[in-house]
This record gives structure tokens, C-alpha cells and sequence, in this order.
């Protein structure tokens, strides 16, 4: 077998075996097939497209590239999630603990933010002395005690998608479907979760900026998880405006605690309520949507979802009491410290609207890169992040603002960073003069059985 051979197979049309998708991506990762023969490769996948067997074949590929986690150990279904990104999104912060409170354990492995798109373990770092960077051992232990850990992936799974990843940066393959796929569901497969709950953005603000492209992706992503025995769902959300008002590691993590403290902005309880709706469904802690729903309420009332997240944080190294929202103390929770032990900016501007009416658009990628240049982002991957700096929104669309009311209020530690991230959230926002609708959060839901459109 001859790499030279599957790149002209691809590149005309032709469909790879399992066992020659193998040859590919396993010599790539020993340096037996070279960069350039890799690319070719690469690029002919981006034109040529693959069949949902092959696509689901490659990624199996790339799994076997690397080490799999065994979640054996840990009794009950385990259920991941994983959202493709967005600003604001924070939901992982609120969902883990949440279903993890409801009896679904919770083994997550989350990534970096790059980009106008924030990452779990920025957020989580910006707690003092939380680390993300557990043993596999002490990972499993703390699930099972615990029944949650979010931890960074570690480098011996998957190494195909890292290698092959950073070749698609550099040879303008990053935009494939299949590629994109097989990249999110093999690390998911190998990170051992029973069943798969994916979130799949659509907006100005996510990577697939229209409903279509997003419904491909997600049923690709579906397709492959159930193929390798996961039980897999998709729901399409909205990315055309941030989830919730924060945007900012420290901003953000204040806002998910606030949610689990029964708070929170609507739009973020909602999603929570509907991606861990799910969650609890395939964990078999829920019979249906309605019973599982119900359940994460009562939780949120309670704060168990809370106390779950305060337990993580403990058991991860960092101080409970910074996740604590203002007020709350007792013999259930570590006193409230006299000043706010998550980061904080030295400085906030407040924008304010230049003309009456309603917030009509609020660009989240416009946002996402405004709170990237202030520092909450990374442009490129060696850059370092400010946990305190970020964004949060005022108004979003469909609210009323007067002439000089404020929009938004930006977080900043270096002045020499605000003008152009003024000038981002200027644009980004547009008032006119009558209330426009406000779009839908959920937009579809993916199964095996097929596509279910949600109403607005």
C-alpha cells in the first residue's frame, strides 16, 4: 500500500476502506507518510468530500492513533457534551455540575479558546488554584467521588487530530465537513463517555455561520457517534448574538454561578435546561424531556447544582468560596470572603447608544473579537489570556435603549487596547426604530431517527 496511491483514489472520487484510512492517518503520526503527502490528501477530502461510512472510518483512525479513556470504573452511564463554539457560551460551567447533581456522572475533557471563541479551561482557571491538568487516576477517582471533573485533554489522546489539525491551519482545508468531524467526534469517542450530546452553533458568531451548514455538520457528527456505539444528539442553537450578557473568563464563570444559584440571564437557563434535559435522558436518570427538565429546575432552586460545582473546584485545588455568588453563607457553604476572589479589571468604560429605540443586532463575532483584543482571547496559541478583562452586555436584541443609555460595559486593564475594541462593539450593535423579533435559542434537534425543527 502507497500513500501516493489513496491521494489519487481520493482525488478521484474513490471511497477508502477502513484499512487504508488506517495506513494514512497511523504513518502520518510514526512520520512514515510526509506533510506534504498528508496535505494532498487533505485537500482532496476538501474537494472531493467523503461517504458517512468513510468519514466515520476516519475517525475511528484517528482514535486508534493515541490512548482511549477508560470510564469503566465509574458506575452509571456517562454522558458528555460538547458545544463547536461560540461567544458567551459558557454552559459547560452550569451543565456539569447541574447533571452531575442529578445522578449522571460527568467525565469531561474541554479545551483552550482561540480566537473570537472562549474555551472551559480559560474560564475555570481564572479561579485561584484550580488545576486542569489532572492524572488520569485522580481524573477517575474524582468522578466517581464526586461524580464530576473537567479537566484539559490530554496530549496522548488523539494525537492524529493535533497533528493533522495544525496541517489543515496551514493548507486552507480547516472548512471540510468531514474533516471538522471526524476532528470533534474523535476525541470525543476517545474520551469514553457512553453517550454524546452535541451543540451544534449557527450564527455570526459560531464556525458554520448558516442554519444548513450547521444541520450537515451535526447530522455527520450524529451519524458517526452512533456508528461507534455512542448514543448520540444534536441540538442546532443560536450563535448570531452572545449566549447570555458576560463575555470574559472571570465574567463568564460569575454568570454561570449566578445561574446554578437559580439566576442567571434567561437565554443561558434556558439552553442549560434544554442541552441537560437531554443529557439526563441518555444517562437513564430521566424517563423523558418533560420529567428531565423538571428535575434541573428543583436543582437549581435547591443550589445542588451549586454545591456540586463548589465540590470540583475544592477537589481540583481552587478555593470553593470563588464561586460563591454576593450573600450566600451558612453551614452548607464556606463563608462569603469580603472581596471577590475572581479576578477583576482595573477600569470600565460604558458604551452608550448613539440614537433611541431597539437593539435590533447584536454581532457576536463582532463581540467575541472586541473581548479578544482586550485580552480575554487568544489571536494565536502562545498568546496569554487576562482572566479579569471582557465585555458585558447591557442591552441585547429585541430590548429598549434611550440616546446615551448604556449598551454594554467593557471590562480593560490596558488602555492602549480599548479604542479598537470600542470600535468592534460599535459596530456591532444596530438600534432601530421598531422592536424586531427576538430569533430562537434551539433552532433543530439531530437524532439517528432524524431532523426535528424546533418552533421560534
Amino acid at each position: 500500500m502507497r500513500a501516493v496511491d489513496l491521494i489519487l483514489k481520493k482525488r478521484d472520487g474513490g471511497t477508502l476502506s477502513r484499512e487504508e484510512l488506517d495506513f494514512l492517518v497511523q504513518g502520518y503520526v510514526r512520520g512514515e507518510v510526509p506533510d506534504y503527502q498528508m496535505a494532498a490528501f487533505l485537500m482532496a477530502v476538501y474537494f472531493r468530500g467523503m461517504e458517512p461510512g468513510e468519514v466515520a472510518d476516519l475517525t475511528m483512525a484517528m482514535v486508534e492513533s493515541g490512548d482511549r479513556m477508560d470510564l469503566g470504573s465509574i458506575p452509571g452511564i456517562k454522558v458528555d457534551k460538547h458545544s463547536t463554539g461560540g461567544v458567551g457560551d459558557k454552559t459547560t460551567l452550569v451543565l456539569a455540575p447541574l447533571v452531575a447533581a442529578a445522578g449522571v456522572p460527568v467525565a469531561k475533557m474541554s479545551g483552550r479558546g482561540l480566537g473570537h471563541s472562549g474555551g472551559t479551561l480559560d474560564k475555570l482557571e481564572s479561579i485561584p488554584g484550580l488545576t486542569v491538568d489532572i492524572p488520569p487516576e485522580r481524573f477517575l477517582e474524582q468522578v466517581r467521588r464526586i461524580g464530576v471533573a473537567v479537566v484539559g485533554q490530554s496530549r496522548r489522546l488523539v494525537p492524529a487530530d493535533g497533528k493533522i489539525y495544525a496541517l489543515r491551519d496551514v493548507t486552507g482545508t480547516v472548512d471540510s465537513l468531514p474533516l471538522i468531524a471526524s476532528s470533534v467526534m474523535s476525541k470525543k469517542i476517545a474520551a469514553g463517555a457512553d453517550a454524546i450530546v452535541l451543540d451544534v452553533k449557527t450564527g455570526s458568531g459560531a464556525f458554520m455561520k448558516d442554519f444548513e451548514a450547521a444541520l450537515a455538520l451535526a447530522r455527520t457528527m450524529v451519524d458517526i457517534g452512533e456508528r461507534a456505539g455512542r448514543r448520540t444528539r444534536a441540538l442546532i442553537t443560536n450563535m448570531d448574538q452572545p449566549l447570555g450578557y458576560a463575555v470574559g473568563n472571570a465574567l463568564e464563570l460569575r454568570e454561570a454561578v449566578a445561574t446554578l444559584a437559580g439566576g442567571g440571564p434567561a437565554d443561558l437557563r434556558e439552553l442549560c435546561l434544554v442541552l441537560g434535559s437531554h443529557m439526563l435522558v441518555l444517562g437513564g436518570a430521566a424517563r423523558d424531556l418533560a420529567e428531565a427538565r423538571s428535575r434541573l429546575e428543583q436543582l437549581l432552586v435547591s443550589g445542588a447544582g451549586l454545591a456540586r460545582l463548589q465540590a470540583m473546584v475544592e477537589a481540583q485545588g481552587g478555593d470553593p468560596r470563588a464561586v460563591l455568588p454576593p450573600g450566600l453563607s451558612g453551614a452548607t457553604a464556606p463563608a462569603v470572603p469580603e472581596k471577590d476572589l475572581l479576578p477583576v479589571a482595573r477600569y470600565v468604560h460604558l458604551l452608550p447608544a448613539r440614537a433611541g429605540g431597539y437593539v435590533a443586532r447584536v454581532d457576536a463575532l463582532l463581540v467575541g473579537r472586541a473581548a479578544m483584543l482586550l485580552g480575554a482571547g487568544r489571536a494565536r496559541k502562545e498568546d496569554r489570556i487576562d482572566p479579569a478583562v471582557g465585555i458585558v452586555l447591557r442591552r441585547k436584541v429585541g430590548d429598549p435603549v434611550a440616546r446615551g443609555e448604556p449598551l454594554a460595559e467593557v471590562h480593560y486593564n490596558d488602555a492602549d487596547r480599548l479604542p479598537a475594541a470600542l470600535e468592534l462593539l460599535e459596530r456591532a450593535y444596530s438600534i432601530e426604530g421598531e422592536r424586531p423579533p427576538v430569533p430562537a435559542l434551539v433552532m433543530a434537534l439531530v437524532t439517528g431517527e432524524g431532523v426535528e425543527r424546533y418552533r421560534a
